[in-house]
């Protein structure tokens, strides 16, 4: 009986950790896809326009399974989400990538899971051994460095607007999590989406430019990508893999999120991939592991 149950809860923690990575994967195109659509739109615009195609799409999911409301004294927890990961995150780091670069960004993804961890033991009730913190840091740091060394720029109103946006992410991935093992992962999401869908379309009509004719096609299917992917597909595994592994365990597979970008950006546009890159993979990537086999 105490073996089925071991089983079980390892089997749950695989499972958190191939869903978390799926939805770091899917997340990995969101920066340089809102880079480019914030090139031709308005990012406020883009905010609201991105979250209010998201949210009609949540409804359908929602009247299409028949879901039952969310009771309460889910409320309360579903703003927070949507005020964390709907509003927060995507409008503050389009605004910042009016100043700063997608490379530079990557900056700020390393401590992304910081500070899910954080929000993870403050909400979450989660508590981490100190090897994890070890790990978790060290993985931050190497994503930094290696950021910072391949963008120099830097941009006081940019850098605050991202650290700003990584406060609230963090926030907004470990409330989603922790009411994801009452409502689930594509329920939360959904719900999140729907209760801020009055006001966005409020928002995106209040903000819609005079004219479209400026804005390319190019900006048009990276709007595509960040309301479907990146609001929306993407959630249902991250919720679910953070609610089945562990809100901080599986948050530290963001650290791998530049590098994947990096790695589409190789696949796709035939960009080159330095030894530096693939040395700080290498690193990385023991850090998540060794997160998981000795933080927990």
């Amino acid at each position: 009986m105490v073996n089925s149950v071991v089983h079980k809860t390892d089997s749950n923690a695989m499972s958190g950790w191939l869903n978390g990575l799926l939805g770091v994967i899917i997340f990995s195109g969101s920066l340089p896809a809102t880079r480019v659509a914030v090139l031709d739109m308005n990012p406020f615009f883009l905010t609201f326009l991105r979250a209010s195609i998201a949210g009609l799409f949540a409804m359908m999911l929602i009247v299409g399974f028949k879901e039952k409301r969310p009771q309460l004294s889910h409320i309360l927890p579903l703003v927070v989400v949507a005020l964390g990961v709907v509003i927060g995150f995507p409008l503050l780091t389009a605004l910042a990538l009016q100043h700063v670069t997608s490379a530079h960004s990557i900056v700020f993804l390393g401590l992304l899971p910081l500070s899910t961890a954080i929000f993870g033991v403050l909400r979450g009730g989660e508590r981490p051994k100190k090897a994890f913190w070890m790990f978790s840091v060290l993985g931050s740091v190497l994503v930094m460095g290696f950021a910072l060394s391949q963008s120099v720029a830097v941009s006081l109103v940019g850098d605050l607007l991202m650290l700003a946006a990584v406060i609230v992410c963090g926030l907004g991935y470990a409330e989603g999590a922790r009411l994801t093992r009452v409502l689930g992962g594509w329920q939360v999401i959904s719900w999140a989406l729907l209760i801020s869908l009055p006001f966005m379309l409020t928002a995106t009509v209040m903000t819609q430019p005079a004219s479209f004719s400026h804005i390319g096609y190019s900006a048009w299917l990276a709007l595509g990508y960040v309301s479907l992917f990146s609001m929306l597909i993407g959630f249902i595994f991250w919720y679910k893999g953070l609610a089945q592994g562990g809100i901080a365990a599986v948050g530290q597979l963001q650290l791998l999120q530049p590098f994947f970008g990096l790695g589409l950006s190789a696949t796709l546009l035939h960009e080159s991939v330095s030894s530096l890159m693939i040395v700080i993979t290498a690193g990385v990537i023991l850090c998540v592991i060794g997160s998981r086999k000795w933080g927990k």
